[in-house]
């Protein structure tokens, strides 16, 4: 269990947080970690990458030239994989990337993950209502208020899709924002600094406690 101090709007200390989630054993937690990230990356694959064999090429029904006799080296047809324009070798062929993992264990690499994030853990109170429109200057200014540093990657969840928040949020380059529900391992690991609001990281706990 991991205390962390809750921050408000204005940067101020308003009370504490705890995190509580049940990880893998240390031996263990970079080897399932690993497989997690791995599986999702795969996941992304859309695996429609085509290339045409000889047989798929349009053409080549005629001999270029006779078998003997010319001085040069028999050829069948011209798309052959030596010409140019004919079929590709080995090319790739649309394929499934996609690899399985049990329910458990994703899981249990998504607590790892964040367990493992909190010395660049931010948990600040719902700031939704504080801002009355979109306004990406407030934002920035708030980050900085908390401490984050904005010049490396920020991964900033929320509770729920906020509209004012996701206005605010989108024209930074360095700052991704997800809900709790939408949580995964490569967010986790890939981002520098992790901005949590409290109802969040209440959420996250609740669905991903076993």
């Amino acid at each position: 269990m991991v205390e962390c101090a809750v921050k408000d709007w204005q940067g101020q200390e308003a009370g504490k947080a705890t995190l509580d989630l049940k990880v893998a054993q240390e031996e263990v937690a970079s080897h399932i970690v690993h497989r997690a990230l791995v599986r999702q990356m795969n996941n992304a694959r859309q695996g429609t990458v085509s290339t045409k064999t000889r047989a798929e090429v349009r053409g080549g029904g005629r001999k270029p030239w006779r078998q003997k006799g010319t001085g040069r080296a028999r050829a069948g047809s011209n798309r052959s994989p030596l010409w140019r324009g004919g079929g590709v070798t080995f090319g790739p062929k649309p394929r499934d990337f996609s690899v399985k993992m049990n329910r458990k264990e994703r899981r249990l690499a998504l607590r790892t993950a964040l367990q493992s994030r909190v010395d660049d853990l931010f948990v600040v109170e719902a700031f939704e209502d504080k801002l009355d429109r979109p306004k990406t200057k407030d934002l920035i200014e708030a980050l900085g208020r908390w401490g984050v540093d904005t010049s490396g990657r920020v991964l900033l969840i929320i509770a729920e899709k906020q509209e004012v928040v996701y206005l605010s949020a989108r024209n930074l380059e360095n700052v991704k924002l997800i809900t709790a529900h939408n949580l995964n391992v490569y967010d986790l690991l890939a981002a520098d600094q992790l901005v949590i609001t409290s109802p969040a990281l209440t959420a996250i706990q609740e669905v991903y406690c076993d």
